[in-house]
């Protein structure tokens, strides 16, 4: 029960050789039998493995001998069962699709508040100015339909590449609050919020570590459902084990034909 060492994990580092790094990458999972995604750009990484722990977190710890990934902190979960199918190592442009160049999360990240102070400002309605405080889901549709923060926003995206045009037309309702930008795991709310800051929103801010973060330190307070993964297990709930199931208990949610794995 539970053998399978699940992680997802990103960082946002300036990485011009990211086409040198593909094959060595590919070579030490395969040779630690590992499975999943590892994308490389030169804006960074992001990667989803699974298979044992010694063997994930080996691969980990050989990443980290390379001082620009010295500090990554992956976040873990366990399955049963193996939720990949094969490894794969792509190169990418970006290691999330924005189509913002201007965009660089490694050259400095928006304010991000811990799961505990969102908690915190959810649960009292405002945030310490007294100002009130929404969330903002930044997933596609069919991730959203697994669950989200109660009473998020939610703009019905199918792509994050039509983040911004929904932030250009939702600009003034936003302009009074405090927002909290989140998703899987922080990658597309890190973007999300240098994009809406930059466009004149002053007080946004990322969750940290996402919605696995949130689940992982304070629970499924003010959140309805599960989080979907891009994986076999399709969603997990707030003690991180697959659910698989929608908050209406339908099964099985289905997203696009081979989704590009995101976090």
């Amino acid at each position: 029960m539970n053998q399978i060492l699940n992680i997802s994990c990103y960082k946002f580092v300036a990485l011009p050789d990211a086409q040198d790094l593909r094959q060595p990458c590919l070579d030490n999972a395969l040779a630690r039998q590992l499975k999943g995604t590892i994308l490389i750009a030169e804006e960074g990484i992001n990667f989803f493995l699974a298979g044992s722990a010694d063997d994930v977190r080996g691969f980990v710890d050989w990443l980290r001998a390379d001082a620009r990934f010295a500090d990554l902190a992956p976040k873990e979960s366990w399955s049963d069962t193996q939720p990949f199918r094969k490894m794969l190592v792509k190169v990418k442009n970006e290691i999330i699709r924005m189509n913002h160049p201007s965009i660089r999360p490694a050259e400095g990240r928006a304010p991000a508040v811990t799961p505990e102070t969102a908690k915190r400002w959810l649960d009292q309605g405002h945030d310490d100015e007294g100002r009130p405080v929404v969330t903002l889901d930044t997933r596609n549709q069919f991730e959203v339909d697994a669950g989200t923060f109660k009473n998020t926003i939610n703009w019905g995206i199918t792509k994050f590449t039509e983040f911004p045009d929904a932030v250009q037309a939702h600009l003034d309702e936003l302009q009074d609050k405090t927002v909290i930008s989140f998703c899987t795991g922080g990658i597309r709310c890190e973007k999300a919020a240098i994009y809406m800051r930059n466009a004149g929103l002053p007080h946004v801010y990322q969750l940290e570590g996402g919605i696995l973060k949130y689940f992982e330190e304070v629970g499924n307070d003010h959140y309805d459902g599960g989080c979907f993964v891009f994986d076999e297990r399709r969603a997990v709930g707030a003690d991180l084990s697959a659910t698989g199931l929608a908050p209406d208990g339908s099964f099985p949610l289905s997203p696009p034909a081979e989704p590009t794995p995101q976090t």
